[in-house]
């Protein structure tokens, strides 16, 4: 990563370019897909804790194992949308799809 200078500003698009490729390339779609399992791990983490459960409740409550909410967790597993939607309505959460404004 380019190191910056004190109140000098520096391109961030140029570093990703050199860290994972330039958008559009296989080597960008791949860690852009690595960053929204992250992200998205994250927020199944930050709402389970949230509703106050476990991890070993909200298996319990999906009929999973904990190992397996720990790597949902871990962005290591991509649940189905089926279990998705299992795993939402146990946290008590709904989901609300709606048109882009």
């Amino acid at each position: 990563m380019t190191t910056k200078k004190k109140n000098e500003l520096y391109d961030v698009s140029a570093d990703l370019d050199t860290i994972f490729g330039a958008p559009g390339t296989e080597s960008r779609k791949k860690a852009e897909d690595i960053a929204w399992q992250e992200y998205n791990a994250q927020i199944l983490l930050d709402a389970r804790k949230n509703a106050g459960l476990t991890q070993e409740a909200l298996a319990e409550r999906i009929g999973a194992s904990k190992g397996y909410i720990s790597r949902l967790e871990r962005g290591l597993t991509v649940p189905t949308i089926a279990t998705f939607y299992r795993i939402i309505s146990a946290m008590g959460l709904t989901i609300e799809l709606k048109p882009i404004s």
